[in-house]
């Protein structure tokens, strides 16, 4: 990618669910602030190398219905990472399906229009990254304390422009690990019946449909504490992965926009390397948790972060890949 000076994105429709976000607003959680960054920092990181950008470019993250986009300064490559559908409209009229996990390059005046996501996570990736302001070392909207920069229509947002718009690059879609939910069990994992610690790892939990970037509540076998005080606890710090139980039993998973304290004790705590899967979990579909100590943990994270080089390996460009592809080939339905 040659970087042409600032290209421009206009946001012609915000669409509804959507937000900025990069790695994570990272070491003010002392001052209330919550890390926020990318639900499956994973996925977010195979749209950025599809565009031949750094892990902690700033991606669009969609979570209903997606944007549509319009380029307004030099020729702009982006692409999708996850389920998602999209239609390239060229300045003609004209439209094309574009599929994900490969990139499109886009000129002056095209659009992409982005599709509607039901219950997981997807990601927009474009050249450079979206260069809106940092606040607080990242890019990420944070709603609830004003921080970042929304997507509103009539946006402008620069980023890096293309001149090698003959180029696409496409992988194989990423897919996370299957099996049970890694967790660490505690901190208060003593303020629950041993018998109720037994259920949380032998039964599977339902998402439900209360969910956002700051948690997401299960329903399932409820755990009873250990007596009915136990339900409280004086507030100490929370992190992201960190799972609730308050009074009725019910499990709450927190995610990156949770709070930084918090009153419930926490039964377990989501590894490090599984938390991104959850970002993956539609309402109505089951997990299950397994326990995993500490050096198991580290493993884990060490294994997840080699096959995701991996999976960047098996990037190609399809222009070196073959000179006898058409339009009607680089624009296929899902």
């Amino acid at each position: 990618m040659n970087d042409l000076g600032n290209a421009l994105i206009e946001v012609a429709n915000p669409g509804i669910a959507n937000s900025f976000q990069d790695l994570g607003r990272i070491g003010y959680r002392g001052m209330g602030l919550a890390v926020s960054g990318c639900l499956d920092p994973l996925t977010a990181r195979c749209a950025n190398a599809l565009v031949g950008n750094p892990p902690a470019c700033a991606v669009i993250e969609v979570r209903a219905r997606g944007p549509i986009l319009a380029v307004k300064q030099d020729p702009v490559r982006m692409v999708i990472a996850g389920p998602l559908t999209a239609k390239l409209i060229r300045t003609d009229g004209s439209q094309h399906d574009v599929a994900p996990w490969r990139s499109v390059t886009l000129d002056v005046g095209e659009r992409l229009q982005v599709g509607v996501l039901t219950g997981k996570t997807a990601y927009i990736a474009v050249s450079g990254g979206f260069a809106t302001p940092v606040q607080l070392g990242s890019r990420s909207l944070y709603q609830r304390a004003g921080i970042g920069v929304a997507i509103t229509k009539g946006l402008e947002i620069p980023c890096a422009g293309v001149s090698d718009g003959d180029k696409e690059f496409s992988a194989p879609p990423w897919s996370h690990d299957d099996g049970p939910i890694r967790v660490m069990l505690g901190p208060q994992d003593d303020h629950f019946k041993a018998e109720s610690v037994a259920a949380f790892l032998a039964n599977a939990y339902t998402a439900t449909e209360a969910r956002d970037r700051m948690g997401m509540r299960l329903q399932g076998v409820a755990l009873a504490h250990a007596t009915p005080a136990a339900a409280d606890i004086t507030s100490d710090g929370v992190v992201p992965g960190a799972v609730q139980v308050p009074a009725n039993g019910q499990p709450i998973i927190l995610l990156a926009d949770c709070q930084t304290v918090g009153g419930y004790p926490k039964i377990a705590t989501v590894i490090s390397a599984d938390l991104p899967r959850l970002a993956q979990v539609k309402p109505g579909e089951t997990i299950g948790f397994a326990a995993v100590g500490l050096v198991e943990a580290k493993q884990a994270l060490t294994a997840l972060e080699a096959r995701w080089k991996q999976w960047a390996g098996h990037i190609i460009d399809e222009s070196a890949a073959t000179d006898t592809d058409d339009e009607s080939d680089l624009f296929q339905p899902i």
